[in-house]
């Protein structure tokens, strides 16, 4: 596939349908697995908090030597990349499964399993996130056609999130983790089958040079980007720990009606994907990005005002905050395909590229549930209250702080990126 011919729909579901897999282990990882240890086995918060914040911290800091790997199997041939991602496709699916059937019992042996478990899950996870991420990005295109492909990929993902939100609840655990195997080997074969990119000239193997790993630090256009990204995750990060909690605890909603919430949310970005798209071809993704981003403020903030029985309102509020998360799926990964462009760096360092980017997303996962649970537990809330001042800690913490953050990311958005793209194109 060359860089000036739109992808076919067919060429865009090859490449995209891993996606699914990925963020459908995503949502058991860091929504499903903090409640589930918090109520099934009685584990502690600031227990979990710590287990949890270890696990990130770890996968958040391998990212980059993942990258860094990712750039050396390019390197070699895409078959090298397919061949690791299969391993690393197994590992995942056995990983995710021993999270969730732990095979000791007591306190102490829980914990120790819990936190190795993680380290391999993720570990594996990751590897084939950025991988996979690299192949897209090496796909090349303008704007457009970059916004393109990660719409490919982001929107078979919410498919599989929807999937993750429902099944568990519908059909239970091991249901879900049969779909995720089965989509998982799906994914990767159809990946295989998918365009490839464009190697280094004449297939010739150049190693990626030594410094590769720090090379995007270089680039005042990526350190700009990743801020607004990681204040922006960290906004996302906080509600996606606690959604549980706020909708057993502080809506008191029926255990059936959970999966109508995520479900709500997840398919209103998966059905928004397309109209954002569209307004990129007229604003720009950072423009469209920053709309998003306003969206999201203006409707999630009536959250803080919702308590027992509001249902109705709350389901409101996840269609259309899912209908601003199209854009934070989208765009962002394309914003940075297009960076790594403009530098000169295409072709060889986009491993390096993600690796930090997907430092930074782990990074705000892991402060989010390092840091917001055991607060949360300190400050009076802990799981199944009913006190005023527990609900009241649960409000602010899920709905007004992400709020907040959202605002400066907004504001560092327009500052950081949007500013200096005015002042480049006047120049």
């Amino acid at each position: 596939m060359t860089t000036t011919t739109p992808m076919r729909a067919g060429h865009g579901l090859a490449y995209g349908l891993l996606g699914l897999p990925l963020a459908f282990v995503a949502l058991p990882l860091y929504v499903l697995l903090p409640n589930h240890y918090a109520r099934e086995f009685g584990m502690p918060l600031a227990t979990l908090g710590a287990v949890l914040l270890a696990a990130r911290l770890f996968d958040a800091f391998t990212d980059p030597l993942l990258g860094r790997l990712a750039d050396h199997l390019f390197g070699r041939s895409v078959r090298a990349v397919l061949a690791v991602g299969a391993v690393s496709a197994a590992v995942l699916a056995l990983g995710l499964t021993s999270l969730f059937f732990p095979l000791v019992r007591g306190a102490d042996a829980l914990i120790a399993w819990a936190l190795v478990a993680l380290l391999i899950t993720y570990t594996a996870y990751s590897q084939l996130s950025i991988a996979h991420q690299s192949w897209g990005a090496r796909l090349g295109g303008d704007e457009l056609q970059r916004g393109r492909i990660v719409a490919w990929r982001e929107g078979a993902a919410l498919v599989g999130v929807v999937l993750a939100s429902v099944l568990p609840a519908l059909l239970g655990l091991p249901v879900m983790l049969s779909v995720f195997a089965v989509a998982l080997l799906l994914g990767w074969w159809c990946w295989a089958l998918a365009p490839r990119p464009v190697l280094q000239e004449a297939g010739v193997y150049r190693p990626p040079q030594h410094t590769s790993l720090w090379r995007p630090w270089g680039r005042p256009a990526f350190r700009r980007l990743l801020a607004v990204f990681m204040l922006n995750g960290i906004a996302s990060a906080i509600p996606a720990t606690l959604v549980l909690f706020f909708i057993q605890d502080r809506l008191q909603a029926p255990p059936a009606q959970e999966p109508m919430f995520l479900a709500a949310y997840f398919v209103c970005a998966a059905l928004s994907i397309p109209l954002w798209l569209r307004a990129v071809a007229r604003w720009g993704l950072a423009r469209t990005w920053l709309a998003g981003m306003l969206l999201a403020i203006a409707v999630f903030v009536w959250t803080a005002f919702l308590g027992a029985g509001d249902m109705l309102p709350f389901l409101v509020v996840c269609a259309l905050s899912g209908v601003a998360l199209g854009t934070d799926l989208a765009l962002p990964s394309a914003l940075l395909a297009g960076v790594i462009a403009a530098e000169g760096d295409s072709g060889q360092h986009e491993g390096a590229y993600f690796g930090w980017w997907n430092f930074a997303t782990k990074l705000n996962l892991a402060l989010a549930a390092g840091l917001a649970l055991p607060l949360l537990g300190w400050w009076g809330y802990t799981p199944g209250t009913r006190s005023e001042e527990g609900l009241q800690t649960l409000g602010w913490a899920y709905a007004v702080l992400p709020c907040l953050l959202k605002l400066l990311a907004a504001g560092a958005l327009f500052l950081l990126v949007l500013r200096p793209a005015r002042r480049a194109a006047s120049a």
